[in-house]
């Protein structure tokens, strides 16, 4: 099956998302809207990024210390994609969207991640733009965000500093009110900002008109001190070049310089910056620092970011999913077409015969059911992800409420374990290549490298694992565990039914009680150090558990699938199913047993003894 047959399958026979035209909100929809949006995203994808994923690779941006310089292709797909409607497909139509469902705005947009990760796709400028029309002034969203959605402008998130990567209470980039009447800017009350943000992804570029900046920072005291913590941050909207209004460039350059790119492993056809905030490298009305305009209340920035963030972490979890799936299709390519070694008989290899094809040995097909089980369990879990956001918006208010708290729990593990598992997927693609995988040859060193990424994009696996333990699991006295629980079981009880499932069943059932127990052991003395010492175990446990969950409901709707259509397909995801639960499932048991006896073995190890 080629990736397309799996997200239709996915898409229509799994998560049903055809049956969203049902609802007001998508009345003029239908699978024949959904199929176009999808064609055209594909064939986008085919023409304008996938050609040139080796050359982004290889000719990375540079800067001529006046403007950083990109690959004409990447311009032709920045222009492709805006004229496509992407950028505000969910969006209503009075502002020029499409009023699509999140899920298959999710779906199309993974066909450019598949394409060519590092020439972008506009997650962020689309996840800037959401933001503004949540938390955003009228003005704000008229000037700022319907640009973004046009493609005239494009966004960034800016958080991390030099000094403070993860660690945002440790920001210390100020913003100072500017000057009298700062308070009474129409385009919201007017800040100048110093400071430095670090790992500024698309920071500085020529692909658009203009790009938007939404910078945290924090506002000083009375005493001119910033506030300790969290809680002194604030959300600024900064605009590389100065507008109006009418959100016309009104022909300055604000205060915010380019210090330098990052070179990272991967994803090098994005540029990575250091961004100066107010350096004075490009004074307004004669100050040195940058303007900005305040975005909700002071204080409030963090919660107002994270409406980006949580958005950003789907995206990087769908973004490792699609590289660890170009790895599986490439690597299954070369393995139907690559012959070496012979079959092992009675009397052993007959050299005399004449060699195979790789794919006929069973290591090379574990190594593929391995790909298949982590890259289409997580696409599944991504689009899952995404139903349940088109839920929280359109459903009704119980079950809006139920997939907001459901979402709040799965979030961690849909971006961190496609970002592990999809990134060993694409180690075992360089694997199946022999030799020639770790060459420039062949597309799948590539893709390992662009992946290695995920699992620190939008927070590290140690930042989820105390995210999911510390917090998601507690939250609301554990309603949305819960509630996940209960998704689980109503998936056990079907499938217990099954002869052919049934003990895949019987299996979820016993992780699913491991898990509750370990959660429960991890906080029995009620203290976060002796909880959270093994936060990312309890990651990886309760991930591989969900994952178990997701395969087993995808064998029951393949199942129903296959009486009409589909056999072989059925064949390879029943296959994919066993594989997880006979190989991968079982390795909870390691994780949760140190989860469960609060291990103090890493928390305990002095640093002298390293």
């Amino acid at each position: 099956m080629n990736a397309r047959n799996t997200l239709d399958f996915l898409l229509y026979d799994w998560i049903q998302v055809h049956s969203l035209g049902d609802r007001p909100r998508f009345a003029d929809h239908s699978r024949e809207t959904f199929d176009a949006v999808l064609d055209t995203c594909e064939r986008i994808a085919r023409e304008k990024y996938a050609p040139f994923n080796r050359l982004v690779d290889t000719q990375e941006p540079q800067f001529d210390g006046e403007k950083v310089i990109l690959p004409q292709a990447t311009h032709e797909a920045q222009k492709a994609y805006a004229a496509s409607g992407m950028l505000s497909a969910a969006q209503d139509y009075d502002i020029g969207g499409m009023q699509l469902p999140y899920t298959v705005e999710a779906a199309a947009n993974s066909f450019f991640a598949m394409a060519s990760v590092s020439i972008g796709s506009g997650m962020l400028t689309t996840g800037n733009a959401n933001l503004l029309m949540v938390h955003g002034t009228e003005l704000q969203k008229q000037v700022f965000a319907l640009n973004e959605f046009s493609g005239r402008f494009s966004g960034t998130m800016c958080l991390s500093e030099p000094q403070a990567g993860s660690s945002l209470s440790d920001v210390a980039t100020r913003a100072v009110p500017d000057g009298e009447g700062f308070e009474s800017d129409p385009l919201g009350p007017r800040y100048r900002l110093k400071g430095n943000k670090m790992w500024i992804s698309a920071g500085e570029h020529e692909l658009t008109e203009n790009i938007i900046h939404l910078v945290l920072a924090k506002i000083p005291g009375e005493h001119g001190k910033l506030v300790p913590g969290t809680r002194g941050i604030s959300l600024f909207i900064v605009p590389k070049k100065l507008v109006d209004t009418d959100g016309q460039l009104t022909g300055e350059r604000n205060d915010v310089a380019l210090a330098g790119l990052n070179h990272k492993c991967g994803w090098r056809g994005t540029t990575n910056t250091l961004l100066n905030f107010g350096e004075g490298k490009y004074p307004v009305r004669g100050e040195a620092g940058a303007v900005g305009y305040l975005v909700g209340q002071p204080g409030k920035g963090l919660h107002c970011m994270f409406h980006m963030m949580n958005e950003a972490r789907i995206g990087v979890g769908l973004a490792a999913t699609m590289l660890g799936m170009a790895g599986y299709q490439a690597s299954l390519d070369y393995a139907k077409n690559r012959p070496q070694g012979r079959p092992m008989g009675p009397a052993g290899k007959d050299a005399a015969q004449p060699q195979i094809r790789i794919i006929e040995h069973a290591d090379v097909k574990r190594m593929l059911l391995a790909q298949k089980a982590y890259c289409e369990g997580a696409l599944a879990l991504e689009l899952y992800c995404a139903r349940l956001v088109d839920e929280q918006h359109t459903g009704d208010a119980g079950a809006a409420d139920d997939a907001r708290l459901l979402l709040e729990v799965l979030t961690p593990i849909a971006k961190s374990w496609p970002s592990e598992w999809c990134l060993e997927a694409n180690s075992l693609a360089i694997q199946i290549h022999g030799g020639y995988g770790y060459t420039r040859d062949f597309p799948v060193e590539q893709y390992w490298r662009d992946n290695r990424l995920n699992m620190i994009h939008e927070g590290t696996h140690g930042i989820q694992g105390m995210d999911l333990l510390g917090r998601k699991v507690l939250m609301e006295e554990g309603r949305g565990l819960q509630l996940l629980a209960a998704r689980m079981q109503a998936t056990i009880e079907q499938a217990g039914l099954i002869a052919e499932l049934a003990p895949h069943a019987s299996a979820l059932k016993e992780a699913l009680r491991h898990v509750g127990a370990a959660t429960r052991s991890a906080w029995a003395t009620g203290n976060p150090t002796d909880a959270l010492a093994n936060a990312v175990p309890y990651l990886q446990a309760f991930g591989h558990t969900v994952l178990a969950w997701i395969w087993l409901d995808v064998a029951l709707a393949s199942r129903a699938k296959a009486a009409g259509q589909g056999e072989a397909a059925h064949t390879g995801r029943l296959a994919a199913a066993r594989y997880f639960f006979h190989y991968e499932l079982p390795k909870i048991g390691a994780w949760l047993k140190v989860v469960e006896s609060r291990d103090l073995t890493c928390a305990d190890c002095p640093e002298e003894a390293f």
